[in-house]
């Protein structure tokens, strides 16, 4: 299984920064310990710069991201507040038919609610959800196969 965790990295910072990242790596253990053998990328592991890149290469790491979320199995959207890139990861990995988990406080958010397959509030529903094994299920709702 192809999983891509997608999330806020600026936001809506105007000035060139990136939110904490720590979420990245609790997910990743909750994925290691719940869906084993499952392929993890991480946008943000391969590219921590990327915050100052320029023009070319802001296009070509955009574009990477893009073609990564429309070829996963599973999206994990991280959405403390709002990103206008997992926004378009969202949109890739769902017209592609991957699953998508958000965790977020946003679950009225319209991109959030169109394109998410379950919307937690926090990274420990997350956690039940991966143990309690639902995720098998949501998979054989959308004809995939945890492999």
């Amino acid at each position: 299984m192809e999983i891509f965790l997608a999330g806020i990295m600026q936001g809506s910072m105007v000035e060139l920064a990136i939110h904490p990242q720590d979420w990245r790596e609790a997910i990743k253990e909750l994925l290691a310990r719940h869906v084993p053998g499952a392929s993890v990328y991480c946008h943000f592991s391969r590219h921590p710069n990327s915050v100052s890149y320029d023009l070319p290469d802001i296009r070509r790491t955009l574009a990477e991201g893009l073609e990564r979320a429309r070829r996963c199995d599973l999206l994990i959207a991280y959405l403390p507040a709002a990103s206008m890139g997992t926004a378009v990861e969202m949109y890739e990995a769902y017209r592609s038919g991957a699953m998508i988990l958000a965790v977020t406080p946003l679950s009225s958010n319209w991109v959030v609610r169109a394109y998410s397959d379950r919307v937690f509030a926090d990274v420990g529903e997350l956690e039940a959800f991966l143990a309690g094994g639902d995720l098998a299920e949501l998979a054989r709702s959308k004809g995939k196969a945890l492999r």
